[in-house]
């Protein structure tokens, strides 16, 4: 049975919804505002840190936390999350004298953090907490303390953790950025930390890691038929093949677009020679390019495959879009 649409229960919905982004929206936007000098004396702090950066935080504030830990260690900042409730029972002992502690409560009073604040101290790391009450324990207790108060909750109930953790989470993010910034991060860097995603796949895969080499690279000599030519093509199975001269330096290219236009000129395959139908400026790229910059420049020149040539102008490889869809850089 077709249900109908209750039009009152979409606008509701929507409307609720699109409350719930305007708060938090705004709750970021006065977080903006708010900063001052305690937010450079915490990015300062974290950059002369000598150990690693120990992210902490209960209930939802927890899971902000690992958030915020994941963000630093990927953006060049060492860090890790470190449960306050299991830091209480021992791992504890995962925090030492250089380290940086950052310290997630909302209320700044969360009695599982509460509870660790003297210890940390005594260890002697440092403490940059982030809540919403600078007047809270946690307030008090900071090296640095990093205001993340929010007027209300987006939850109609006022008490849910929404734009408080939105607040925090955005504030961490904020840190994490001038970290980078600061520390001169690379997209290689990000790439290095992120080796199995795209990203790491088109910052890290070079030509030289994907193109046909040997006896797998599709090669004849200028003084070949196209005979020869042909089957060169596809015993190698590249669409194509490079034609070099005597001293291995490209000559030309003849792909299966130039066999095509022959046979429309009712070219003798059988007599006719590679030298007079191989396109004679053929496209290259040099082995230690990256694999996504063959992608671009076979997009902008609208071709299929490359030759690849090393600084002398010789010949040392050839590879086409299917190598780079394989590789994962496409």
């Amino acid at each position: 049975m077709k249900q109908t649409v209750n039009q009152t229960d979409i606008s509701r919905s929507l409307s609720l919804a699109r409350s719930v982004l305007h708060i938090e929206a705004e709750a970021v936007q006065a977080l903006a505002d708010r900063l001052d000098e305690q937010f450079h004396r915490a990015v300062q702090l974290i950059m002369a840190c000598k150990g690693r950066v120990v992210v902490t935080g209960m209930g939802k504030s927890g899971h902000i936390a690992g958030k915020i830990a994941a963000t630093l260690a990927s953006t060049g900042t060492p860090a890790f999350f470190v449960h306050p409730g299991e830091a209480s029972h021992g791992d504890l002992g995962m925090i030492a004298h250089d380290d940086v502690v950052i310290a997630l409560s909302n209320s700044g009073e969360s009695a599982e953090i509460t509870a660790i604040l003297p210890l940390i101290k005594r260890r002697g790391a440092k403490l940059v907490g982030m809540s919403g009450n600078p007047s809270s324990t946690l307030g008090r207790e900071s090296d640095v303390h990093l205001n993340a108060a929010v007027d209300k909750e987006a939850c109609p109930l006022n008490l849910a953790p929404t734009a408080s953790t939105t607040a925090a989470l955005a504030l961490g993010d904020a840190l994490a950025v001038t970290l980078l910034d600061m520390r001169g991060f690379t997209p290689e860097d990000f790439a290095r930390t992120h080796p199995g995603g795209s990203l790491g796949r088109r910052l890290l895969v070079h030509v030289r890691d994907i193109m046909h080499t040997s006896d797998a690279l599709p090669i004849v000599n200028h003084s070949a038929s196209l005979k020869e030519a042909l089957l060169e093509m596809t015993r190698k199975g590249l669409g194509m093949t490079a034609i070099v001269d005597e001293s291995g330096h490209v000559a030309g290219i003849f792909t299966d677009g130039d066999l095509r236009r022959a046979l429309e000129k009712s070219i003798d395959i059988h007599i006719a020679r590679i030298a007079d139908l191989m396109g004679r400026n053929p496209k290259t790229i040099g082995p230690d390019q990256l694999a996504v910059e063959a992608v671009e420049k076979m997009q902008s020149l609208k071709v299929n495959g490359l030759l690849v040539i090393n600084t002398d102008g010789k010949l040392v490889g050839a590879l086409n879009m299917h190598d780079l869809l394989k590789a994962g850089v496409v």
